[in-house]
């Protein structure tokens, strides 16, 4: 089954990965960080031999966003991601995965997991029978 795996993060300096230049992990010792760094490195190297890795972007600065509504017939767009928070989206995954389980490991092994949050979403067929 495929998950999308959603990251977030703290947009103060958005150079990715975002996690490099979290106050947090930048307060860490170096050889934290340092073995964080090679985690990131490890899953992204086993997810994709592995097959389980579909796809995986970095999302551009959430400046250059606009949301979209449509009132009455009328659309709109903003500047700018319509919720007020402190973590905004930062990129995703899509993985291919045996378990829910599975899917949740790999949700925790993205460091931004360890900062912010990353969201596992079951991505339904077209026929919905996975729900």
């Amino acid at each position: 089954m495929k998950y999308l795996l959603l990251i977030y993060s703290n947009p103060e300096n958005w150079e990715h990965p975002l996690f490099l230049r979290d106050p947090r992990f930048l307060a860490m010792p170096e050889h934290e960080r340092e073995e964080l760094t090679r985690q990131a490195e490890s899953m992204h190297r086993e997810t994709t031999e592995s097959g389980e890795l579909i796809i995986a972007a970095a999302l551009a600065d959430p400046l250059a966003t606009k949301t979209v509504t449509v009132r009455d017939g009328v659309p709109a767009a903003t500047d700018g991601p319509f919720l007020e928070t402190k973590e905004q989206l930062a990129g995703y995954m899509v993985v291919d995965c045996d378990t829910p389980e599975r899917a949740a490991e790999i949700a925790a092994s993205v460091p931004d997991a360890r900062f912010a949050a990353v969201e596992v979403h079951p991505i339904m067929g077209t026929s919905g029978e996975e729900m």
